[in-house]
């Protein structure tokens, strides 16, 4: 005998259905040449517009991939503008696997002004940090 009630079968969707915490976030991302361009730190969804009534039969979408100083604005404190993400659409997602890879040049995305404003902000005033170590 069946103690549990008939549960609806799950939707039929387009396309792959991700478990984005397991399966995207804090993925590494390379670009065709295997460069590595940063890590996965958020992503950007479809929502509903009426969020009390969520639709399994019309589940969120991954819109874009979202990456950005995460780490420092903890460390530092304060909440980084959304303009300071670097916005990867999903449009341009190749292959998702160990890594997450993107089928436009790591370049093109500028996913690394953080290093690049560490370098020069904070790295360059300790004694000793504008040139190669000996």
């Amino acid at each position: 005998m069946n103690d549990r009630p008939n549960l609806p079968s799950p939707p039929a969707v387009a396309g792959r259905v991700l478990d984005a915490r397991l399966e995207l976030l804090d993925r590494q991302i390379l670009d065709p040449h295997d460069v590595p361009v940063s890590t996965v730190d958020d992503l950007e969804l479809s929502t509903p517009e009426n969020l009390a009534h969520l639709d399994p039969q019309n589940p969120p979408v991954v819109q874009a991939l979202l990456t950005g100083p995460i780490l420092l604005t903890r460390i530092f404190g304060g909440r980084l503008p959304d303009s300071r993400f670097v916005r990867i659409p999903w449009k341009v997602v190749a292959e998702v696997e160990t890594v997450v890879k993107v089928g436009v040049a790591a370049d093109s995305l500028d996913a690394s002004w953080t290093e690049r404003w560490m370098r020069d902000h904070v790295i360059a005033r300790i004694p000793g940090g504008r040139h190669d170590p000996e």
